[in-house]
């Protein structure tokens, strides 16, 4: 079994672990524990909508506004630093970026108008873009051919971060205040020192690679052009039908429940945590998964195998409510680390720009979708929105059209 081919055209694992040596998990934990803080910081921004709508007196277009503003901030910008660090690697770059996600952080703090909170925003999306390609890069460089674990260690870290964000909002800004995001700049200033100690084991990876002689290239196929390029925009339409879903839960879940059920704001923020916890459970369970028993295999599963639970939960009262938005984390986000792996091996040797791609993909879809289901809530209802939303799983079912090679490929 460990000749396997788990996605198009992969070397066989048993010889990919040979040439790609031992997993570095220092490195690996290091780049997850600096993703979790990252995206603790980048989850305080849709924790304190319900805080900043009432201070500022905010429509839900303008709640979309800004999850649009900083997701295409974070989007646009990532494909390029992908392109850039595929040709010039930029070991210290992720330190750079934590450092636009500080200031953006500290002028979020301070923000006294709408078009201040557009910019603090923004700045915080600026990070984000700077941040995922070249992190996603050395995930996959310290993953010893063990790819998809890789991918998921590191994902698993921005998904914890994004659940434990709104309950730290619940216990420190809601009852305190908007001023209070500046704690978190502590947060920021740790990744800081953590990315500067990782880009210096970049970088000697890098100057050690390069005195090899050694290609990136080692996970070559022969799937002809056409069929590579079909297979990557299925896989940006799942990604698509993905974060929609993901966006209408983390940015109007909390109104939902407040809408449907009258729970307070801090309880909402917890019952928030709830699913984005599951969801940081199926990102961890997705990759290793999909190292053993195929790629496509764990994206069908992720994104078809949830649609009976997003089909019921606008049905459901609020204990299976918050009953189903465990197996909708878990199941929903296993496939993100399977995909983003499948669309590398695709295109050998571009990680950083197949990372930009998706990661940036990821957050565009986000921002569009929380700014369209922001203007239908103000037309219609909340609860109207995920009943509209329970039905994007079912996209998934295009995963039928993926390749599935069945050829091993020579070293």
């Amino acid at each position: 079994m460990d000749d396997q081919i788990n996605s198009p055209g992969e070397i066989p694992i048993s010889d990919r672990n040979k040439l790609a040596g031992k997993t570095v998990f220092p490195i690996l934990f290091a780049i997850s524990f600096s993703h979790l803080l990252n995206d603790t910081i980048q989850s305080l921004i849709p924790a304190i909508y319900p805080v900043v709508k009432d201070s500022f007196r905010l429509t839900f277009a303008q709640i979309g506004l800004i999850t649009l503003t900083f997701q295409m901030s974070a989007s646009l910008l990532q494909p390029f630093v992908g392109i850039y660090t595929d040709r010039k690697p930029q070991p210290y770059s992720l330190a750079i970026g934590m450092g636009f996600t500080l200031i953006g952080l500290v002028a979020l703090s301070v923000a006294s108008r709408f078009d201040m909170l557009i910019i603090s925003v923004a700045f915080v999306g600026i990070g984000s873009s700077i941040f995922h390609p070249e992190a996603s890069r050395m995930a996959s460089m310290a993953s010893g051919g063990r790819r998809g674990m890789a991918q998921s260690v590191f994902q698993v870290g921005g998904n914890a971060g994004s659940s434990i964000g709104p309950l730290l909002a619940a216990l420190i800004i809601v009852p305190y205040g908007q001023s209070n995001i500046i704690w978190f700049s502590i947060l920021a200033l740790i990744a800081i020192v953590i990315l500067i100690n990782v880009g210096g084991w970049y970088k000697g990876k890098i100057k050690a690679k390069l005195e090899r002689g050694l290609s990136s290239n080692t996970n070559l196929h022969t799937l002809p052009r056409k069929q590579v390029v079909i297979s990557v925009v299925i896989l940006l339409i799942l990604i698509f039908s993905k974060y929609f879903y993901l966006t209408s839960m983390s940015s109007y879940y909390t109104f939902y429940m407040i809408e449907k059920f009258g729970v307070s704001v801090q309880s909402s923020q917890v019952y928030l945590f709830i699913f984005l916890f599951s969801v940081a459970a199926g990102t961890l369970i997705g990759g290793p998964l999909g190292d053993k028993i195929g790629r496509k295999y764990v994206i069908w599963g992720s994104i078809l195998g949830v649609a009976p639970f997003t089909l019921l939960l606008p049905h459901a009262n609020l204990f299976w409510t918050a009953v189903l938005t465990v197996p909708i984390g878990v199941i929903l986000a296993s496939a993100f680390s399977a995909i983003l792996v499948y669309a590398q091996e695709l295109i050998p040797g571009k990680v950083g720009m197949i990372s930009g791609l998706f990661f940036g993909f990821a957050f565009g879809m986000g921002g569009i979708g929380s700014a369209l289901m922001g203007a239908m809530a103000d037309r219609t209802s909340i609860e109207y929105v995920f009943q509209v939303c329970a039905f994007l799983p079912l996209i998934g079912l295009i995963t039928g059209f993926l390749p599935d090679v069945s050829k091993k490929t020579s070293i």
